[in-house]
């Protein structure tokens, strides 16, 4: 009788995706395309078919090592997501297989340069029907944190005065159109030859930002919107009435100036939601927000949308990578 041996084992091959992967923290060099292990969906998770990712200062924040969140290697960058359901948690209600949603990926905003990404389901909504996936991308991260900023730091309301500092920007953009949105006077500090981009986003007004702004505006400011920092900021101080609102995305204003003109000033971290992008989608829907797209490339071609972000020319707007659409 023959010897008995282990009969070999046949082992299910690990699904794969293309990913953008970093392995070790540093410039847009670390980025890699390459085909790694397809992710599975555990409690509270989404798995999500990426048909289009956003790309944000915050992705170059994580490539660099200098998110103020702890990032183990490797992984991969990118929060802004927009595709469809390939297959919900165990526990996950309201979100099943071919539904098409968008929202950010996670509180540490990696995982979205992917074929599949895990998303939380809490930061997950429905895709409004009247946005593109490369537009709903555009959407979660920069437009919760205006919506964020405006109503719930600066509870802005229809009738006041709302200086944006940074107004050109991705940001920017977003609280300009929905401070517009509620019936509030939009001020946009912006750059020469920004006049009428700003206006068709919502501005009453827009200032120069080389000009002498704080005097033509001084006292006048129910709140600040700061996208900028820096010396913009510190500048911005004057323009708001007693008891107005600083509300900074970019960095902690000075208690001291807040102190010596009366007014609350605050730096604030976006929270996205499912409620928030709800809200969000709505407004979509119904054509009173829109996502101002730049440049849309090829998910292989996130070097070069980093290299975008560190300054290289590029249309205004949101960058968008395209990945499954």
């Amino acid at each position: 009788m023959g010897e008995l041996r282990d009969a070999p084992i046949a082992l299910a091959a690990q699904p794969r995706m293309q990913a953008i992967r970093i392995t070790a923290f540093g410039g847009i060099e670390r980025m890699e395309y390459a085909a790694i292990e397809r992710p599975a969906p555990g409690p509270g998770q989404v798995l999500v078919r990426v048909a289009a990712a956003g790309v944000g200062p915050w992705d170059a924040w994580v490539r660099e090592g200098r998110s103020v969140l702890p990032q183990p290697l490797p992984l991969v960058p990118g929060a802004d997501i927009s595709g469809v359901v390939a297959q919900a948690g165990p526990d996950v209600r309201g979100f099943t297989a071919g539904m098409a949603v968008f929202g950010a990926t996670n509180a540490r905003f990696t995982g979205g340069y992917a074929e599949y990404a895990l998303a939380d389901a809490t930061m997950l909504a429905g895709k409004p029907a009247r946005l593109s996936h490369c537009q709903a991308a555009a959407l979660p991260v920069v437009a919760s944190t205006a919506r964020q900023a405006l109503f719930d730091e600066a509870r802005v309301a229809a009738g006041q005065r709302v200086l944006v500092l940074g107004a050109g920007g991705n940001v920017g953009a977003h609280v300009l159109q929905l401070g517009h949105a509620i019936g509030a006077e939009m001020i946009a500090l912006g750059r020469p030859g920004q006049q009428e981009r700003l206006r068709g986003l919502g501005a009453a007004t827009v200032l120069d930002a080389e000009a002498d702004w704080p005097v033509r505006m001084r006292a006048s400011c129910d709140a600040v919107i700061d996208a900028l920092g820096g010396d913009a900021q510190r500048r911005a101080f004057p323009t708001l009435r007693a008891g107005g609102h600083l509300i900074s995305i970019v960095g902690e204003p000075d208690a001291a100036l807040a102190a010596q003109h009366g007014v609350a000033a605050r730096f604030m971290l976006v929270s996205v939601t499912t409620a928030g992008l709800v809200l969000l989608g709505e407004l979509a829907e119904a054509g009173r927000l829109r996502a101002p797209l730049g440049e849309v490339m090829a998910l292989r071609d996130a070097r070069r949308a980093h290299a975008m972000l560190a300054g290289a020319a590029h249309r205004p707007g949101k960058i968008v990578l395209t990945v499954g659409a």
